[in-house]
């Protein structure tokens, strides 16, 4: 039977997503054996996440500024804005080192399952941002709430903003797939092969 301190080590690992029993011990027998000063590091890197990370008042991306970097870099094309459901796809794109422009973070998806409302996510500030655009490019996830995400964003941009261009991510990411869980050349395809949306 382990000490009460490291139950309770465990117990927090076990909270993780994809983290078993075996795997959460292997997590906290390693905490107990680290050094103090790395101990240390970790335990403030936790919590400099929550009390540094705020979300940018553009976007909606992670940011520990009032602005995160993307939108604050001028050589971006600010005209044209990817849509995503949270700050990891922004991730995922960025890595593939193919779009040049900007961010919009919905914070979820519209789902009548799970009780989220269009009210719920950050979609006011897309139909203002959207004014200014050229180009809107939903890249929510291939799911059923995130084709019905797409469809209610097309929709509402047909209405606030006509003139834009609205487009969806397409070849590449499979039924029910998630944005960041598709590799480089994937989300690369997707990209260039998005398609004009209807209203």
């Amino acid at each position: 039977m382990y000490p009460s301190s490291l139950i309770k080590l465990i117990e927090q690992f076990r909270r993780l997503p994809g983290v078993g029993e075996k795997t959460a011990e292997r997590y906290a027998l390693l905490i107990s054996e680290s050094d103090t000063e790395d101990v240390t590091e970790f335990a403030q890197a936790l919590l400099d996440v929550k009390q540094k990370l705020k979300h940018c008042r553009i976007c909606g991306n992670l940011s520990e500024e009032e602005e995160c970097d993307i939108c604050r870099d001028t050589t971006r094309n600010h005209r044209q804005i990817f849509v995503v459901q949270s700050a990891k796809d922004i991730l995922a794109m960025e890595r593939t080192g193919e779009y040049q422009g900007v961010y919009h973070v919905l914070n979820g998806l519209i789902s009548s399952g799970k009780g989220i409302l269009p009210e719920d996510l950050n979609i006011d500030s897309l139909t203002e941002r959207a004014k200014d655009a050229e180009e809107i490019i939903l890249a929510t996830s291939a799911t059923l709430d995130g084709e019905t995400t797409a469809m209610y964003l097309s929709r509402l941009l047909a209405q606030t903003a006509p003139d834009v261009l609205v487009t969806r991510i397409a070849h590449g990411i499979p039924s029910g797939g998630l944005l960041d869980y598709a590799d480089e050349i994937t989300l690369t395809h997707a990209l260039t092969d998005r398609r004009k949306m209807g209203g």
